[in-house]
């Protein structure tokens, strides 16, 4: 309940903040361009909050915070006084009119780029993609990359760490190859290593890109060798302590393997397990129950501990800053990446490259968002910073209904030197509406059948 709370504030947080931002380039260019403003408004249905300028243009925030708009005074929408009809939206001549619809996305991206900035400012803490593992018969094990190299470019794209790759093997999504480089261990030569991906199998719904091609990143390696233990957890209750080694759970050895362990605890949901332990050199038989929990549709074991890491090595872990200016063209780079990523991305979902099992809506948003706020500002800036990209694009999806609908319509007016009539543009909105709300619906359905 405290995580769907958490989450549920976060995401109201997030998208109060994108939205203001949206429509606030809408509401500057129009005023910027002589068009009057009745109302700005974050959120819909009945107002909460609301306060009156000296221009005459209210400002609102309303009940239900999922969008928000921008009303502004239109001679197709209402009757317009003679002496105001200057001031009018659809007055405006189609260039004046493109940019106050493209204002809106624009400050999107302008805010992406101010919150990567801010990231990258304040620094990021990151971990340096080193291999640690490559699994049998994968295609990174066919490709021959070998374990203790560091990745250093993907498909032509440098790479600082393992989410910038995730995010450049996204990319590639369709390709029949991938190209690394690498530098090898102990050594400043860097290597090329072709992955064949023509038969590639990757469900980003069910595993992460690195794992689909059997690349393990670099971890410390973990002892069984208790850390923790969680209050009133089921390894509390049978009486397991900080500092104990976990030597053998029913009648299998365990051998310091905590990915062992943890398979097999996971398996036994409420079932009474055996477990010998060593304890400032004596050995134990303790008997604890798992608690029992859902991931994904599946009952699992929970026994409530942490185990034991070593240290990272020196230099694997690592700080993403770049300084005041270097931060604001390291910004600018990070979301043009994640624009071209993003287009290409819809057109792979057209073409069928990427299942429209992929599509999120606004319960993984608000998780993503709980989650990120959960970890430091500094990741909640970077979330900020990819819903804003993603919200900026959605509105150019030329749909009637959205923003790139109406760059549509307005496009066509400067070709033909005409406006689109009225009947095909209301068309046009009622197939937008309608091919927006599909789209919605199997986000949704997304989201219900992941948790």
């Amino acid at each position: 309940m405290i995580d769907m709370i958490w989450n549920l504030a976060s995401f109201i947080v997030a998208l109060g903040i994108l939205v203001t931002v949206h429509e606030y380039g809408h509401f500057w260019v129009a005023r910027k361009n002589g068009v009057f403003v009745e109302r700005f408004s974050v959120g819909f249905g009945k107002p909460i909050w609301r306060k009156m300028d000296k221009h005459g243009t209210e400002y609102v925030i309303a009940l239900i915070p999922l969008g928000g708009y921008v009303k502004m005074l239109d001679e197709r929408v209402d009757d317009v006084p003679d002496d105001k009809k200057h001031l009018a939206f659809n007055g405006k001549n189609v260039y004046q009119r493109i940019a106050i619809v493209a204002a809106g996305p624009l400050a999107n991206f302008l805010f992406a780029i101010f919150a990567f900035y801010l990231m990258f400012l304040i620094g990021v803490p990151s971990i340096k993609p080193v291999v640690g593992d490559v699994e049998p018969q994968s295609i990174a094990a066919k490709a021959q990359l070998p374990i203790n190299s560091e990745i250093v470019e993907v498909a032509g794209i440098k790479v600082k760490d393992w989410q910038d790759i995730n995010m450049a093997i996204v990319g590639e999504i369709g390709q029949s190859s991938i190209l690394f480089k690498a530098r090898l261990s102990d050594s400043t030569q860097i290597k090329e290593f072709s992955f064949d991906t023509s038969n590639w199998q990757f469900s980003p719904e069910k595993t992460s890109s690195l794992a689909s091609l059997g690349i393990v990143p670099f971890s410390p390696k973990v002892h069984t060798v208790i850390s923790a233990v969680g209050a009133n957890s089921a390894a509390e209750k049978g009486g397991l302590q900080v500092g104990d080694k976990l030597l053998r759970i029913n009648d299998e050895k365990i051998n310091d393997d905590w990915r062992m362990f943890s398979t097999t605890l996971r398996e036994m949901p409420g079932q009474e397990v055996e477990l010998l332990v060593e304890r400032k050199g004596e050995t134990l038989t303790l008997y604890v129950t798992p608690d029992t929990r859902e991931v994904n549709g599946k009952q699992i074991g929970y026994l409530g501990v942490s185990p034991t890491f070593d240290e990272w090595p020196e230099g694997y872990q690592i700080e993403l800053a770049y300084g005041l200016f270097g931060s604001l063209q390291e910004s600018m780079e990070r979301t043009w990446n994640l624009v071209v990523l993003s287009f290409e991305m819809i057109g792979k979902l057209i073409t069928g490259d990427v299942s429209v099992k992929n599509l999120s809506g606004p319960i993984a948003i608000a998780q993503g968002a709980g989650n990120s706020a959960g970890y430091g500002f500094v990741y909640f800036l970077g979330f900020l910073a990819l819903i804003s990209i993603n919200l900026g694009i959605i509105n150019l999806l030329p749909l009637p209904v959205l923003d790139g609908g109406h760059l549509l319509y307005y496009l066509i007016e400067l070709l033909t030197g005409k406006p689109v009539p009225e009947k095909i543009q209301e068309l046009g909105f009622r197939f937008g509406a309608l091919a927006l709300l599909g789209i919605m619906s199997i986000a949704i359905f997304n989201d219900i059948s992941r948790l």
